[in-house]
């Protein structure tokens, strides 16, 4: 009884924001699941590995493409670019101190232009073939879906939650093997877990669903944004270390 008592308690002292950041990790890996798998080796989520396969490409690499990986990233910027834009139209510049209200507000408005860009994005690729090609709509699913997130990218790394990044498992990874030396467990070690294993579920869960059409995986990660608003919108926030 007084175990279950416990982990009740612990569910409703969770924190919503951490629990909308763990989704918009889980829709890293169902996007470039969909956009790696399905539209021909691009990523537009992750950007180190984005820039990688560009290099590949443009050095001739067979099979790799240049054209996908160099819109992806261009239009990635844009939308890192206006996330940057409503982060201080909302909250101010960095630093600033802002009232948990004004936070739920501006993280609901940039959650909701987000959802926008990949339930269209999601439209768009219905019936694309897996693997490349469609023409036009390709490079538009493309465009839209890193659009979203470089808007996601710009807005976590203004909330710079520690080891929560939604899209870069690197430093992640570097700080569970970093603090395995330590005499006690890190504090942050669930979360690290938490972050690798929803990105991995993500990518798995949208492999699986390109099976059925490439649409399939972006129009999931759009219900996972959906819920990733309700979170803020519902919960009850307070600070996160």
């Amino acid at each position: 009884m007084e175990a279950g008592a416990r982990r009740l308690d612990a569910v409703r002292r969770t924190d919503p924001l951490l629990v909308a950041l763990g989704l918009l990790t889980l829709v890293t890996g169902l996007v470039d699941a969909a956009c790696y798998l399905g539209l021909g080796r691009v990523f537009t989520a992750n950007m180190t590995g984005n820039v990688v396969l560009l290099a590949f490409g443009a050095a001739g690499t067979q099979g790799l493409p240049v054209l996908g990986p160099t819109v992806s990233l261009v239009v990635f910027l844009v939308g890192a670019a206006g996330g940057g834009w409503l982060a201080a139209r909302r909250i101010g510049p960095a630093n600033t101190a802002v009232s948990a209200s004004a936070r739920r507000r501006w993280l609901s408005i940039t959650l909701l232009v987000e959802l926008g860009l990949v339930i269209t994005a999601g439209g768009v690729a219905i019936g694309l073939p897996v693997g490349g090609g469609g023409g036009g709509r390709h490079y538009t699913v493309i465009a839209l879906l890193a659009a979203a997130l470089g808007l996601q990218n710009a807005t976590v790394r203004r909330l710079a939650v520690p080891d929560v990044t939604t899209t870069v498992l690197t430093l992640t990874l570097t700080g569970l093997a970093a603090d395995l030396g330590l005499a006690g467990r890190s504090p942050r070690v669930g979360r690290r877990l938490a972050a690798v294993g929803l990105m991995a579920a993500g990518a798995l869960i949208g492999a699986l669903l390109l099976r059925v059409d490439v649409a399939v995986p972006v129009l999931a990660a759009a219900v996972v944004i959906a819920l990733a608003a309700v979170a803020l919108r519902f919960g009850r926030s307070r600070e996160t270390t």
